[in-house]
């Protein structure tokens, strides 16, 4: 079995840019310590004949079609609207 060592721990935080207490490193080095482990366990299972499951909730893709909804008005009538307009174009401020 592989085994973690403090300095693996502090290695991992220095990685995800965490600082660790020693107390913090001994109970993350045990915590990591049993998740490999437990891992190791599920590699020993014979999953001979077992199908991979990629979806769980049996969701499916729910698919529409594209319509165009104009509510009823027409571009030159939105430009009307709007406070600044030149040559059918709405007229904005510059962003920099």
């Amino acid at each position: 079995m592989t085994q973690i060592s403090r300095d693996d721990v502090q290695h991992l935080a220095q990685l995800s840019s965490l600082q660790l207490s020693d107390d913090e490193a001994d109970g993350l080095r045990v915590d990591l310590d049993n998740i490999v482990n437990y891992i190791h366990q599920l590699s020993e299972l014979d999953t001979t004949g077992v199908e991979p499951t990629y979806q769980v909730t049996d969701l499916q893709n729910v698919w529409r079609d594209d319509v165009v909804d104009d509510y009823g008005l027409t571009g030159q009538a939105l430009v009307k609207l709007a406070p600044d307009a030149v040559e059918n174009q709405i007229k904005v401020p510059k962003v920099l």
